[in-house]
């Protein structure tokens, strides 16, 4: 704790100037939090002045996030309901070039989401964010004048590279300012906008379709063209209301920025002083947690490949198009729930392995449940069954990985995005495995996804004795160590 302690009066996570303004502050903050930490297994005893805050952020940060990330969803994901207008038909794609067009988003994903959470470091993160949503917002629109499959393909390609800085860099938004016990509920609140972007965008699709028609364009088209306006309209107000820094956050009085910078650098194991760039990102490779992390993440990212045919995988069931719609969101809205009530177990006892094991326990049942019936009520309750599952676990493993990797400011940001960047390759590839010739079981996507989810809780349990060890490599190195790694 002496080495976090130092580290914290340098100036870490802080400008130099305002660490030195409120030097004096922090150390009687810092004291007050040194009383109160009990344990690595135990939550600290609150505040009053904490508690407060930790409101205060909840009410600020959290909505804005949430309705950044549901839009970024919904303009994502609009190719998805746009299929069941006839958007494949009007631009002549086959069942193979369509597949191509939902993966080739992932790979503009990748190659943006390093090098975007690296500037994100050096330049203020509300303007960062909220610019790139600004520019995704503009690709988003022009998806609406595509005529064939070479025009779609490069506004999706594009769509991933301007949409690539804002869920890592979320992600990196949140880990400034919660700690062990409070990030994982609320990365899962964060990840409900990901999965009501889901659930609501068949809803909204059923509206903006009747518009088909008007001023000539099709149904799917005019759904592209509002989305996008509205998200826009989102990317100006967010610049205004995201924090940067606990320090440089306009919103948060001179004890309020104090507070939420020290209480997190008392939560953060072997914390270090800031250092450059390209220092964070060579500590991040060789950091042999979270390549562990990574894979981990990859499969079940890999296993959640189903939200990008789910529109379709409802349609087996032999439904109109309005009412296969309406139908897609029962089971997302059970799965946003079931996330936010399990992450909060998780954050509450402290504990990841067990919660993973049995989210992904509960996801392979649906799988097999949903490839090996016909009858549609099996089906669609498999359907409830296996995003539930699924979802469950995203924002425990995302928890993970802040609070294992993020000595220095750099090697945290930089960790999100490296984490978010290798696993998401999965979205590459998992596209081919839903062939429509597979329909209506889709076998080989099912049976890829309960094995994925399988590998992802083995993982988890390789990753739980590392850490172990690696705890009571601490304790004997440093007796009075007061803050390890969680598992």
């Amino acid at each position: 704790m002496s080495t976090a302690r130092a580290s914290v009066k340098d100036g870490a996570f802080a400008s130099t100037d305002a660490a030195n303004s409120e030097k004096a502050r922090l150390e009687e903050l810092e004291n007050g939090l040194d009383a109160n930490f009990n344990n690595d297994s135990k939550r600290r005893v609150r505040s009053d002045a904490e508690k407060k805050l930790v409101r205060k952020l909840d009410w600020i940060i959290l909505p804005a996030l949430w309705i950044m990330y549901w839009l970024n969803y919904l303009d994502r994901n609009a190719i998805t309901v746009a299929r069941l207008d006839n958007l494949q038909d009007d631009l002549g794609l086959s069942s193979t070039e369509y597949q191509t067009c939902v993966s080739i988003l992932f790979v503009g994903y990748i190659l943006g989401q390093v090098p975007c959470n690296m500037l994100m470091t050096r330049i203020r993160p509300a303007w960062f964010m909220g610019g790139a949503m600004a520019l995704w917002a503009i690709v988003s629109t022009l998806t609406a004048i595509a005529h064939d499959f070479k025009g779609l393909l490069l506004t999706r390609f594009f769509l991933g590279v301007v949409e690539a800085p804002f869920y890592p860099g979320a992600l990196y938004v949140l880990s400034l300012f919660y700690d062990r016990h409070e990030i994982a509920v609320r990365i899962s609140i964060l990840f409900t906008a990901n999965i009501c972007g889901t659930a609501f965008a068949g809803f909204i699709a059923i509206g903006v379709f009747e518009m088909s028609g008007v001023a000539g364009l099709a149904g799917w088209r005019w759904l592209f063209i509002i989305q996008g306006i509205v998200t826009f309209v989102v990317s100006v107000v967010s610049v205004f209301v995201l924090p940067n820094e606990p320090h440089n956050t306009w919103w948060l009085k001179e004890d309020e920025k104090a507070l939420a910078h020290s209480r997190i650098a008392e939560d953060t194991v072997q914390l270090r002083a800031n250092t450059s760039t390209w220092t964070g990102l060579l500590e991040t490779l060789k950091d042999k947690y979270l390549w562990i992390l990574i894979l981990m993440q990859h499969l079940h990212l890999a296993a959640s490949n189903f939200k990008n045919f789910f529109p379709t995988i409802v349609g087996t069931l032999g439904y109109s198009r309005n009412v296969t719609l309406a139908l897609t969101c029962p089971p997302y809205l059970i799965a946003g729930a079931l996330c936010i009530a399990w992450s909060y177990s998780s954050g509450r006892f402290n504990e990841r392995v067990w919660h993973i094991t049995i989210g992904k326990g509960v996801a392979v049942l649906g799988f097999v449940v949903a490839c090996s019936t016909l009858n549609v009520g099996a089906r669609y309750f498999a359907m409830c069954t296996f995003a539930s599952g699924v979802y469950s676990c995203n924002s425990i493993i995302l928890g993970w990985v802040s609070t294992t990797c993020g000595q220095t400011r750099e090697k945290k940001a930089i960790s999100m995005a490296v984490v978010n960047t290798l696993a998401v390759t999965g979205s590459i590839y998992t596209p081919y495995l839903w062939p429509e010739d597979d329909s209506p079981r889709y076998t080989i996507a099912m049976a890829s996804s309960a094995a994925f989810s399988i590998a992802a809780a083995i993982l988890a349990w390789v990753l739980k004795g590392m850490l172990i060890r690696a705890n009571r490599r601490l304790r004997e190195t440093n007796p009075s160590t007061a803050v390890f790694y969680a598992h």
